[in-house]
């Protein structure tokens, strides 16, 4: 299932509309349909559709002060922020980073007793350690205790982060659930929030990772193509997709228990 997750959004986003629509012009030989892929690249490619698109995303989420956050059972980080290069075996970091050093900050205001990382893994990638392994040995040379640190099973999406987080934490009593800290990416964090919560954990966002800037005047840069845009934009288009399909299962279940 993972594979299908990550293979089929390709042919909804961007990069596969467009390359669907080039094949189109190419076998019906409509050069109405060359001008309209051009103009929905150079679209998707400008910096004031990708901020719009991403800011929409991020739902006028702020970055919030550690100290002003409650206290809670677990701080719980969220994988994504590392990748492994070449020719060495030393993991580096993403542009995901602040959600480490977000919540090693909580941790370290004592917002709560236990640091909890989820064990991110592919399967095409079998040799390589689960992401919360890596995490908490980066952790413990900052100084946290190897007591206060958990990592979850294998995971290889928010979903089954969210069952593995629960699965630690969850009490006999359901009327009690466990109360986290949640830190991810601000566009990550309206879906991985409703993923917990509908696993049974009582959540508080700390979103971090922000793509979208203070306002400021529209220059003819933000009409002007760039790689950056049209990958802003993608990232925001796979996040529209992934809320809405897991919006359709979430519904298709409420129907199944109504029924």
């Amino acid at each position: 299932m993972i594979y299908l997750h990550k293979i089929l959004p390709i042919f909804i986003l961007p990069t596969g509309w467009i390359v669907l629509s080039l094949l189109m012009s190419l076998m019906t030989r409509r050069l109405s349909l060359v001008w309209f892929t051009c103009f929905f690249f150079w679209l998707c490619s400008t910096p004031f559709i990708s901020d719009r698109l991403m800011a929409a995303v991020e739902n006028h989420q702020q970055r919030l002060d550690p100290k002003t956050m409650p206290a809670v059972e677990a701080i719980v980080v969220l994988s994504g922020m590392l990748h492994q290069p070449p020719g060495f075996d030393v993991p580096e970091w993403t542009e995901a980073s602040d959600r480490f050093w977000g919540g090693l900050e909580l941790y370290q205001d004592k917002k709560a007793p236990r640091l909890i990382f989820t064990g991110g893994w592919m399967p095409w990638q079998p040799n390589r350690l689960p992401e919360g392994q890596q995490l908490k040995t980066i952790a413990l040379t900052q100084g946290i205790s190897m007591e206060a640190i958990t990592v979850t099973e294998k995971v290889s999406n928010t979903a089954a982060e969210a069952k593995a987080v629960y699965d630690l934490l969850k009490k006999p009593n359901p009327q009690n659930p466990p109360q986290i800290i949640l830190v991810t990416s601000a566009f990550h964090m309206v879906r991985a929030r409703r993923l917990f919560e509908q696993a049974g954990c009582q959540v508080t966002p700390y979103p971090v990772d922000f793509y979208t800037h203070s306002p400021q005047p529209l220059t003819i840069l933000d009409f002007l193509p760039n790689a950056h845009a049209f990958q802003t934009t993608e990232l925001a288009w796979r996040e529209f997709i992934g809320r809405f399909y897991y919006d359709l299962i979430r519904s298709q279940v409420n129907e199944k228990s109504v029924a």
